[in-house]
């Protein structure tokens, strides 16, 4: 018997809407509604910093908060790579968790659509083209003309190539791999109920996470690439 896709079923009674964008739209919503009542708690805070006792909405906010900020000062290697954490960390969780709304029961991963993957790759391309003007100004087409002006000719059309490449890449990527992940697991747990199915989703779980830090670790790499002096 097929197993029921609660996405589905709320498309259907909104005229077609795609389960990917409804799906997009719960974990949109719910990410907000953390964001708000962990600010609210830290505010309520009668001492900002001291740390709550036990797991809290404010210490769960500060936990991955401080780990973002290290993640992106590592990877980017940049001076005032802070100023990068709320786009990567809005990036990362929003990844995270819509990897994550895959392994619930009846629903499906909204990272597994192209829709959402190739928009994501998308803003990311803007993004770093954007600090590479940034930082460099003109300068950073020179970029696009390789290391000696000789060999411009033969590197500008490669360089657009490359770059116009890496948003599909990003995109295609977290979209096959999550595709496949929740597909597998689907199968499996739809003919077996003990044990195995604990060990596909702590597969599955696995993958989550991976596909949302290479998706981010890229894309901070590029921004890196494009703010770099040439």
């Amino acid at each position: 018997m097929k197993p029921i896709n609660f996405l589905e079923l709320i498309s259907d009674h909104l005229g077609g809407l795609s389960p990917a964008i409804i799906g997009t739209w719960i974990v949109m919503g719910l990410l907000l509604i953390f964001g708000v009542l962990a600010r609210r708690a830290l505010n309520a805070a009668s001492d900002p910093m001291s740390p709550d006792d036990g797991i809290t909405l404010r210490g769960i906010g500060e936990v991955m908060t401080e780990w973002l900020d290290g993640f992106v000062a590592n990877v980017s290697e940049l001076h005032g790579a802070r100023k990068f954490v709320p786009f990567f960390g809005c990036i990362f969780v929003f990844i995270l968790a819509g990897n994550f709304f895959g392994l619930i029961p009846g629903m499906e991963p909204p990272t597994g659509d192209t829709d959402l993957t190739l928009a994501l790759g998308a803003i990311c391309f803007a993004f770093y083209i954007y600090q590479g003007f940034k930082s460099q100004g003109a300068s950073y087409l020179k970029s696009f003309l390789g290391p000696m002006l000789l060999l411009a000719p033969l590197m500008l059309p490669i360089e657009v190539a490359d770059n116009l490449f890496r948003p599909f890449s990003l995109g295609v990527r977290l979209f096959a791999n999550m595709f496949a992940d929740h597909q597998v697991m689907s199968i499996f747990t739809r003919y077996t109920y003990l044990v195995i199915p604990l060990a596909f989703y702590a597969l599955g779980a696995l993958v989550c996470v991976v596909q949302a830090l290479v998706f981010t670790i890229l894309s901070i790499t590029y921004v890196r690439m494009a703010s770099a002096s040439h």
